[in-house]
């Protein structure tokens, strides 16, 4: 049994009694003395030529101390992407440059033009509508089919056209697979569309930057997921700041799911402001501005076919997919439909030849980034949807048909024909086991009972695997990536044996605090009640990459892990000299360090005294203090993956769909908290279940986005998320890393949209509705009733 706060334990997060009584500090709530206000003056047009800017009126206005233009920025660099994809052809891509306000043209309904500091945000505001704008405007480009046709307007003028880059990987598989699908028995083949997404954190984005004309010094306070990333990129290419002028802090952050994770323009205008202004600047964003300046994301139209041979053995997969970049290049937005995709094309399956190609395309839309899975919930939303198509087809159950084609628990290693090696895994256990929680047997006597209602009932699944962690640093530099991957962590124990430690990853709503905590109290013997995580501020942390893709315990973990083994292996040293005993023979157990087979020892507080009181201390050999900085850089992805089973219950009359239950049996590896993991993988079931029942970005074809409120975009509510079972039973640790964890946070957005789409389809064929092969998310009454009604 686990001791009650260290690995193993269901501890409560010790964040949440100041996120439940209101004492979280949000970015939002900090006020600096002589603070300003902006307000940002954004398009309304999707496409336009900016003749002139008149800000003479506003500039008039009370209150306001400095209206901003592009001409302000001349000397400033674009925002920057941080991953470079090189096409199939062996051309880098096509990379336009994003200005902080913007140059020549609108690009986007939400491209910032002008930027109002005033005394008061109302101040601000009122000025912004008297700025004279006199804007030409442009044809659009909305559709990434059409965006590529040939004469189609051009999203930058100074690109060859709107093609980001056309990747192929593996390039040099596709004769093959071509081949394969020549000799192949059968062949299934699907069109679908992976619907845009905004990812909606509860708490909006804000920028406050502060500068110090004595010592030529800048503070951002920002609602992101990597402080240090956004360090620098802001301070190296965009404001030219050298680093250790440059504090970032990143506070508590309500929710992130991606879209926190990028350098965006408002970061970079807040810092540049309170510079020229001497005096701060606050930007919040609203709700509905949020909706046309946040990143969004997926966004895909696939075309996906399987080739199978007469005994129902994958042969081949190959794919054609255009993937929506906006108007734009967000941080990390290259790699999403490339590195984070095309590399899981193979799923849990032993596809042994795959052929993925992408066209990365540029719209007039809001850039396209990471959302909640990045990438790998796209692959799966191809593979699993397809493999259920394919078994229906063949008149063959869906589950044995992944049985038959499932990755063994004997062959991992595995390695997969578009890269990546698996480590671990068990396919068939997390199968049996959602199977088992779903009481799958006694299925048909509950779709009897929806029957004799007038319902119809489906069951859907889906398995998935995702990998984690985006490492390690040699490889993805060599795959574009512009920045290194590691993580680092910094433990300071001190005179009286309490810790700080001190991370580079980011906490917004992950229980770091109360994990990382659990993972020190365990390898010293120590209460996690003395041990303190710190966080989000780059004065104070060591330079690390932040939080994202499922990474913080894998990566960010494991570098806590080896900073509080150099610090254990200098408190033996310590240990060894108070004993009179060498270093070798000294153990440490609950906290206590005791000479191997004798009764003499020392307690952890009399050791870490002697560190800071070093009277009787081997100052020949060791230097006082006990303080160890590590940085880890992972050798591998790590793999979890799920079997996802969902039962709904559809009405014919409306075509509405209600989930009735929904298991979840994942193979995370090993768990430090399983409250938390059960917890992570609650949301991320919300957010999948809410981007296949409900939720659309949607715009028309002039680039006017239909869905920017909760009006018409429509988020999941509570009764649409019951039901859920979440097991975690079936572990396979991972090999490369100290702790065997592979990460949670993403599995339930990743493997629920399939499941979902699935089972509906599933209902449906069960009564009749043979012709609907495939109805795309999100699956509204009214789609559903017309798929049936033809």
């Amino acid at each position: 049994m686990p001791k009650d706060d260290g690995i193993g334990a269901s501890s409560k997060r010790r964040e949440d009694l100041r996120f439940l009584t209101g004492n979280g500090k949000y970015t939002d709530d900090i006020n600096l003395r002589g603070q300003t206000y902006v307000h940002f003056l954004r398009s309304d047009l999707a496409h336009g030529r900016i003749n002139s800017i008149d800000t003479a009126a506003a500039e008039a206005m009370p209150g306001v101390l400095k209206v901003f233009t592009a001409a302000d920025f001349a000397s400033a660099g674009g925002i920057p992407c941080g991953w470079q994809v090189t096409d199939r052809f062996g051309e880098v891509m096509q990379e336009p440059k994003h200005p902080i306000l913007a140059e020549g043209k609108v690009r986007h309904v939400g491209d910032p033009i002008a930027a109002v500091v005033a005394e008061t945000y109302e101040q601000a505001r009122d000025a912004a509508e008297a700025i004279d704008l006199d804007i030409e405007e442009l044809e659009p480009v909305v559709d990434m089919v059409k965006a590529l046709a040939p004469g189609a307007t051009k999203v930058h003028d100074d690109l060859t056209s709107n093609l980001c880059y056309d990747w192929g990987f593996v390039e040099d598989n596709k004769d093959a697979v071509n081949a394969a699908f020549e000799s192949a028995a059968h062949v299934v083949s699907l069109e679908l569309t992976n619907n845009r997404l905004v990812a909606n954190p509860m708490e909006p984005r804000v920028a406050v930057g502060d500068y110090d004309p004595w010592n030529d010094s800048h503070t951002l306070y920002t609602t992101s997921q990597n402080p240090h990333v956004i360090r620098l990129l802001m301070g190296a290419f965009v404001l030219n700041i050298p680093e250790h002028k440059l504090r970032v802090v990143a506070p508590d952050v309500g929710g992130g799911f991606g879209s926190k994770i990028y350098h965006y323009a408002e970061e970079a205008f807040c810092t540049f402001a309170a510079k020229v202004l001497k005096r701060p600047v606050k930007w919040t964003s609203s709700r509905s501005e949020a909706f046309i300046s946040d990143a969004h994301g997926r966004d895909h139209k696939t075309k996906i076919e399987l080739a199978l041979d007469a005994d129902h053995n994958f042969m081949a997969i190959r794919t054609e997919t255009y993937a929506n970049m906006g108007a734009y290049l967000s941080t990390f937005a290259p790699s999403i439909p490339t590195w984070l995709h095309g590399t899981l094309m193979a799923g849990n399956y032993r596809t042994p030849l795959i052929y993925v190609n992408v066209k990365a395309v540029f719209t007039n839309t809001v850039p396209v980034d990471a959302y909640r899975g990045a990438g790998r919930p796209e692959a799966t939303f191809q593979i699993e949807r397809l493999v259920d198509k394919a078994a229906r087809e063949l008149g063959v159950d869906p589950i044995e048909l992944r049985r038959k084609n499932f990755i063994k628990a004997d062959q991992f290693p595995y390695q997969t024909p578009v890269a990546v090696v698996y480590d671990t895994g068990n396919y068939d256990a997390t199968m049996d086991k959602m199977l088992e929680l779903a009481d799958y047997a006694n299925f048909e006597s509950r779709h009897a009972e929806s029957a004799a209602r007038g319902k119809l009932r489906g069951f859907g699944i889906a398995h998935y695997i995702e990998a984690c962690g985006i490492a390690p640093s040699n490889l993805v530099g060599q795959l574009g990536a512009r920045a290194g991957l590691y993580e680092s962590a910094s433990v300071r124990v001190n005179a009286t044996g309490s810790i700080s430690v001190y991370t580079g990853s980011h906490s917004h709503g992950q229980g770091h605090e109360t994990t990382f905590a659990q993972v020190v109290a365990e390898m010293i013997g120590v209460d996690a009640s003395s041990i303190e995580i710190h966080h989000g501020d780059t004065s104070n942390t060591p330079m690390g990459m932040g939080t994202y893709g499922s990474r913080s315990l894998a990566v960010g973990g494991s570098a806590i892990v080896k900073a509080t083994n150099k610090v254990i292996d200098k408190a033996k040293k310590i240990a060894a000299h108070l004993l009179e005993a060498a270093p070798e023979d000294i153990e440490l157990k609950d906290g206590k360090f005791s000479v191997a087979g004798t009764d003499k020892s020392v307690d952890w507080s009399g050791v870490t005294l002697a560190a800071y009181v070093p009277h009787n201390y081997p100052l020949e050999d060791l230097e006082p203090g006990l303080e160890e900085t590590a940085f880890y850089d992972p050798s591998n992805f790590t793999f979890p993956s799920g079997a996802y089973g969902c039962e709904i219950e559809l009405d014919p009359e409306t075509g509405k769909i209600d989930i009735l239950r929904f298991i979840a049996a994942d193979d995370f590896g090993n768990i430090v908290n399983p409250m938390i993991v059960e917890g992570q993988v609650h949301g991320g079931l919300a957010q999948g279940i809410g981007q296949a029942l409900l939720e659309n970005c949607v715009y028309d074809d002039q680039g006017q986005l239909l869905s920017g409120s909760y009006m018409d975009y429509t988020m999941p509510r509570a009764d649409d998320v019951r039901g859920f079972t979440v097991d975690h039973s079936c572990i396979t640790p991972c090999t490369h890393n100290p702790l065997g964890v592979k990460g949670c946070g993403e599995a339930g957005a990743i493997g629920s949209p399939p499941a979902v789409v699935n089972a509906a389809i599933d209902a449906l064929h069960r009564a009749g509705h043979t012709h609907v092969t495939h109805i795309d998310m999100p699956l509204t009454p009214s789609r559903v009733w017309a798929a049936m009604n033809r």
